[in-house]
């Protein structure tokens, strides 16, 4: 079992307009990685990123979705942390961790710190999150954090599994 990444190693921050530029190398230099767990995003995602980038801004902006950057201490785009669809006191978990980042525990400090960040900063009592049965690291990381499998589902024609982890009320 890979310790947590220490902490002050990175920083979970709320996504902003000038992280456009990092994350599109982020995503950029993490594509044929994350394509061999994951669908691809397509060419389009990456010519029509500023476009993206902007809309995911305003979407958060209404509350409907919570976009996180995981940040090195280098200032480094290590990985994305993400709520959606956050309805009704619960919201889907999605996160994606660079290459250079993965096997150091740092997603299942960053999903630790979203739980946290779930339940007291956005007031939400339940998360769910799918993965594809081929992504192990992933549904590792899941189950460090509390998550417990609930169905099986298919994912872009890929087997995969939905978890679900509920948070404690806030005091």
């Amino acid at each position: 079992m890979n310790a947590p990444a220490p902490a002050g190693a990175w920083t979970l921050e709320s996504l902003r307009a000038d992280h456009a530029p990092a994350l599109l190398d982020f995503e950029r230099q993490n594509r044929a990685y994350f394509t061999r767990t994951v669908p691809d995003r397509g060419d389009a995602y990456f010519t029509e990123f500023a476009d993206r980038h902007r809309a995911l801004l305003a979407e958060q902006d209404t509350g409907l979705s919570r976009f996180h950057v995981l940040i090195t201490r280098q200032g480094a785009v290590a990985g994305r942390v993400n709520l959606v669809d956050i309805e009704d006191g619960s919201a889907e978990l999605g996160y994606r961790i660079g290459e250079h980042a993965a096997g150091r525990g740092m997603a299942t400090a960053a999903v630790a710190e979203i739980c946290r960040m779930a339940q007291g900063t956005y007031g939400l009592s339940r998360l769910t999150a799918v993965t594809t049965l081929d992504n192990p690291g992933s549904m590792t990381v899941l189950q460090r954090n509390g998550f417990t499998q609930v169905e099986t589902v298919t994912i872009d024609g890929r087997p995969g599994v939905r978890h679900e982890r509920p948070l404690a009320p806030a005091n």
